[in-house]
């Protein structure tokens, strides 16, 4: 894909028309990345004929009920700005959470969800759905307002783990056209310091306690994308092959304990830096 990222930086234009057509055929996650790419190399202020061409079909989807590629364009750019300013994943994946969560929790993925509509159509799906929603409602719980929750909180998680990949993606593509092993260098060395992972379970708790559930719905991800940078790292340490991150994420997307390991993981490279101990030990 480096000979398209070459193609678009040619000039605005190009850019411009790429970023609008993928969001026109739904492709967001690339239609964000292009976007991301300009502001990574350019800043917001230059890159902003490219976010309105990219933002104005992702409009349109948003009108016909799809929030997520407006969504992902919004948030995948303001992830850039910020990457490109700190130079820090770490900070850049919690000012994502926290942008995530306020989308989340202003109903912004359920301004064309009509929820009695929707508990309607989850009852018709199986008895046994039917069943449960009765005994939430007999329990005092409002069904409804569970719906738009959990709606709410997956497509935001949705949309946070999408503009993750699509700012890997532009990343990616900044360092092959203008700083070759540049990304792999930096992702492979991310890691949360003691301060961040602070910040990030006192933004949890505190969320809990405010009842901003979003936040707990989505707080974990920035922990797992710093547990898939440790894995990354340490492939890359041993000289290990490729299969093995194919095998990785192959597991990493259907399986659960998977998931929780990675967490772990990324929970103790913040205090142990198992990168430098292995790099030592080499």
């Amino acid at each position: 894909m480096l000979a398209l990222a070459r193609w678009l930086m040619r000039g605005m234009p190009y850019a411009a028309a790429g970023a609008a057509l993928a969001n026109v055929v739904w492709l967001f996650w690339l239609g964000a990345a292009i976007a991301a790419l300009v502001t990574l190399r350019k800043g917001f202020a230059p890159a902003l004929p490219v976010f309105v061409a990219a933002a104005v079909p992702a409009g349109w989807w948003w009108v016909q009920g799809d929030a997520i590629p407006l969504a992902s364009l919004l948030l995948t750019t303001l992830m850039a700005v910020v990457l490109r300013a700190r130079v820090r994943w770490s900070e850049t994946l919690l000012v994502a959470m926290l942008a995530t969560a306020a989308m989340v929790q202003l109903g912004l993925f359920n301004l064309l969800v009509d929820p009695n509509v929707l508990i309607e159509q989850m009852r018709q799906s199986s008895a046994e759905v039917d069943g449960m929603l009765t005994s939430l409602t007999e329990l005092g719980y409002d069904p409804a307002a569970l719906a738009v929750m959990i709606v709410g909180g997956v497509t935001g998680l949705m949309v946070l783990l999408s503009s993750t990949l699509s700012l890997a993606l532009a990343r990616g593509w900044q360092a092959g056209l203008y700083n070759p092993g540049g990304f792999r260098e930096e992702f492979h060395a991310f890691r949360f310091t003691p301060r961040e992972l602070l910040v990030l379970v006192v933004l949890n708790v505190v969320g809990l306690l405010l009842g901003a559930q979003s936040l707990a719905m989505i707080g974990w991800v920035p922990l797992l994308v710093a547990g898939i940078a440790l894995v990354h790292g340490y492939i890359g340490l041993k000289g290990m092959s490729g299969l093995w991150l194919v095998a990785f994420y192959a597991l990493l997307v259907t399986t659960w304990p998977t998931i929780l390991i990675v967490l772990l993981l990324g929970f103790v490279d913040t205090f142990a830096n198992i990168r430098a101990r292995l790099s030592r030990s080499n």
